[in-house]
């Protein structure tokens, strides 16, 4: 059953993604925090340039002198103090230009690191982790939960890191300029930040439930694109759709409830700004207007203020509650970052496929005395290169000789679904696998093939046991033709070549033959080089069964697993195929899962599966002569589920 992931940050998720960060960019990361600091000085320079040119007019009038050539100690003239202010907002202006640039570039690069992270890292993944998420839930990690951590990285952070160091710097300033002043700011921040914990802390609630319905929604898409055909022939749209508007209302519900509260944080944070704004002029004039009584200023250990400071420490005030402000507002978008960096982190953090193997599979070349060696050149003839404990090293040929003994599985171990299942499938042979749905005849394959690991019991290919050999080369050697298709974004040829990748293009063309699958080929309008998109839509279910069919010929396995292979092939293509195989099981073994019994009557053993149990064996006459399960199968008596 697929499940979804609550996105919820987890403990360390930020350190962690910080560490990467500097991990990779470490120097870019450090120019960028020299750029924000640089653009935060020049911001709040402004306030302190304006107290000083205030300071001096004010001088100049009092003393009657030109406030621009004005040359007294402790006062610069107008026009310095105009320059260095420009020089200042200038120097703002760069760091602001070089920090948005660098960090747009390192940003998008993080990002693309992070994708191919867990792209790489998937690829390593069992099988059961994708049998047990939905697909839609992990593609919203590749895209809306990425996005996050973009928004978080490009924005968020260095606003954080920005409003950090501008506050801490105002702080200081104002508390040089005047305690009483600094107080009323300081309460105003109180305020703010309660404003902040109460009110954004429950949107960031909701904006993490967002992304939990977005992943949902965008899983609820994926199915119905993947089973519209479905949808139409059961003339389905109406309860698709109401079932797709209760889950994307279930969206809208909990995005609109974040963002309304998202939303309140901010005119609450400007009209408390307001109100400090002008609660902050109305103190300051009063501190200018008592000013001359220096003892009752002074009493308390402060000097009195002039107007510069006033207007500098309004500038101020308005300076520090936006940077608090600021910050309220990226709370929201640091905890939905956080919540998708933890998801990302989860995907990478998933126990890849654990490989215990050391039977490697190599290729050899034989001598004319009939013995043979191993190659670093390819052949067609492969041998199993199996180490011994003792040191000794032994080649086997690899002949395609499959035993299932006594083997028991389970996908959740207190519950089996394989009991006791021995098979035996010598080189040449084709064995059958026909019983009702779920009885376990693709789970047997699955094991096969390492997907999963057996409970109890032994698996042995040519005489070793599976668990010994590496899975990358068992796999290998092994050639599967699923029932349902899957084609990718490219040509005829290419999808055909997935089967070996070092294969000729005569060895493709052979192949194709082989699955009879040449003809149609070259009457599409580029033969072998006509591009395929979509799964391949354009071609018929048979035909793109036919291509499945010959990426396995191609692969030139010792051992073919044809998991329900003409199931979706009309009659005239299934003969087709079935003259295919024939040629293709020459010198292999196959394993052969059918619901159809005409594909199976020809087979040398055919095993009869029922809730996991083997419950007849034997070829076609034997099975027919025993006038059971099997036997009600073939006459009518009974129908496969």
């Amino acid at each position: 059953m697929a499940k979804y992931n609550t996105p919820k940050a987890k403990k360390g998720t930020l350190m962690r993604l910080i560490k990467m960060l500097f991990k990779e960019y470490k120097g870019r990361i450090i120019i960028s925090m020299f750029c924000i600091v640089v653009m935060a000085i020049g911001n709040f320079a402004s306030s302190v340039f304006v107290k000083n040119i205030t300071d001096t007019i004010e001088f100049a009038i009092r003393n009657g002198q030109n406030p621009w050539t004005l040359s007294q100690e402790g006062y610069l003239p107008l026009s310095t103090l105009l320059i260095l202010m420009g020089g200042f907002y200038v120097a703002s202006l760069l760091g602001s230009f070089f920090w948005n640039y660098i960090m747009a570039i390192t940003t998008q690069q993080f990002m693309n690191s992070i994708r191919i992270q867990m792209f790489d890292h998937m690829e390593t993944l069992p099988i059961k982790y994708f049998d047990t998420h939905a697909h839609g839930d992990i593609m919203s990690i590749y895209t809306n939960d990425t996005d996050t951590i973009r928004q978080l990285v490009s924005q968020s952070l260095p606003s954080l890191f920005q409003t950090s160091f501008t506050v801490m710097a105002l702080l200081i300033i104002m508390l040089s300029y005047s305690v009483w002043l600094t107080l009323i700011v300081l309460l105003g921040s109180v305020m703010m930040f309660l404003n902040t914990k109460f009110i954004g802390g429950k949107s960031a609630k909701f904006f993490v439930k967002q992304q939990r319905a977005l992943g949902i929604v965008e899983g609820s898409i994926e199915e119905s694109i993947n089973g519209l055909k479905v949808i139409k022939v059961f003339c389905h749209e109406e309860k698709s759709i109401e079932d797709f508007e209760k889950l994307n209302d279930h969206l809208c519900d909990v995005a609109t409830t974040g963002n309304i509260n998202g939303n309140i944080v901010g005119p609450i944070m400007g009209n408390i700004g307001n109100f400090l704004y002008v609660l902050v002029a109305i103190v300051g004039s009063i501190l200018i207007i008592y000013s001359d009584n220096v003892q009752n200023l002074t009493i308390t250990g402060f000097s009195p203020i002039g107007y510069g400071v006033v207007v500098s420490f309004l500038m101020m005030a308005r300076m520090f509650t936006n940077n608090i402000n600021n910050f309220a507002q990226q709370v929201t978008f640091i905890v939905m970052g956080l919540a998708g960096a933890s998801r990302v982190f989860e995907l990478l953090d998933e126990q890849s496929e654990v490989d215990d193997g050391y039977v490697t599979l190599v290729h050899i070349k034989y001598h004319d005395d009939g013995t043979f060696e191993e190659t670093d050149e390819r052949t067609r003839f492969y041998a199993w290169k199996h180490p011994h404990k003792d040191g000794t090293l032994e080649y086997v040929k690899l002949q395609g000789d499959i035993v299932l003994d006594h083997v028991d599985f389970g996908y959740v171990p207190e519950k089996l679904v394989l009991h006791d299942v021995s098979i035996y499938a010598r080189p040449g042979q084709k064995i059958a696998f026909v019983g009702a749905t779920g009885a376990g005849k693709t789970t047997i394959t699955n094991l096969i093939n390492r997907f999963y690991d057996i409970a109890d019991g032994k698996i042995r290919y040519d005489g070793i046991n599976i668990n010994k050999i590496k899975k990358d080369d068992l796999r290998r050697s092994l050639g599967i033709v699923l029932q349902d298709t899957n084609l990718f974004t490219g040509t005829v040829m290419e999808n055909i070549r997935y089967g070996r990748l070092d294969a000729t293009d005569e060895e493709v063309y052979e192949a194709a033959k082989i699955a009879n699958a040449y003809d149609f080929i070259m009457r599409l309008p580029e033969g072998f080089n006509t591009m395929l998109s979509g799964d391949g839509a354009n071609l018929s279910q048979g035909q793109r069964q036919l291509l499945s069919i010959a990426r396995a010929a191609v692969a030139d396995t010792p051992v073919m697993i044809l998991d329900e292979a003409t199931s979706s092939i009309d009659t005239r293509t299934e003969l087709l195929v079935q003259k295919g195989t024939d040629k293709l099981m020459e010198g292999r073994t196959v394993l052969v899962i059918a619901h159809r019994l005409s594909t199976v009557q020809n087979s040398n053993a055919i095993m009869v599966l029922e809730h996991g149990r083997i419950i007849e064996r034997g070829d076609h006459e034997d099975l027919i002569k025993q006038k059971g399960k099997y036997y009600q199968l073939y006459t009518g008596m009974f129908e496969l589920e």
